[in-house]
């Protein structure tokens, strides 16, 4: 294993106990990788698009929590933009069993350890 794999996670700020439901997994000894992300509880400071940028830069993917918040998450929304112009690879997980939203330009698949894995994996 060549070294911890740095996956950024975007999620809107409503979804930030699933977030951190998330983050809970890379506790196992067993997952050789890290999760980052920029939440904010404050409005957005004048250079929060360059520090998002600066760390998917350093992330080897993306992975996008979706759910109904998703839809009026302008911050979540230009993360993924961003991930896409730094050519990262982008993950969709849906957040909550029983929501399915779809974001545009983001193949989702159900929350589980073995899709999760499956794209940290292949990072």
């Amino acid at each position: 294993m060549a070294g911890t794999k740095v996956v950024f996670v975007a999620f809107a700020i409503e979804d930030e106990r699933q977030r951190d439901f998330l983050k809970g997994q890379s506790l196992s000894p067993r997952a050789p990788y890290e999760f980052i992300d920029m939440s904010v509880k404050e409005a957005y400071d004048a250079n929060w698009k360059d520090k998002v940028r600066t760390r998917i830069k350093r992330s080897d993917g993306v992975i996008v929590l979706a759910s109904k918040n998703s839809l009026t998450s302008s911050g979540q929304e230009w993360e993924i933009a961003c991930a896409k112009e730094e050519g990262k690879p982008v993950q969709g997980i849906w957040a909550y069993s029983d929501d399915r939203t779809s974001i545009a330009g983001v193949s989702t698949s159900a929350w589980s350890d073995a899709n999760i894995s499956t794209f940290i994996d292949s990072l």
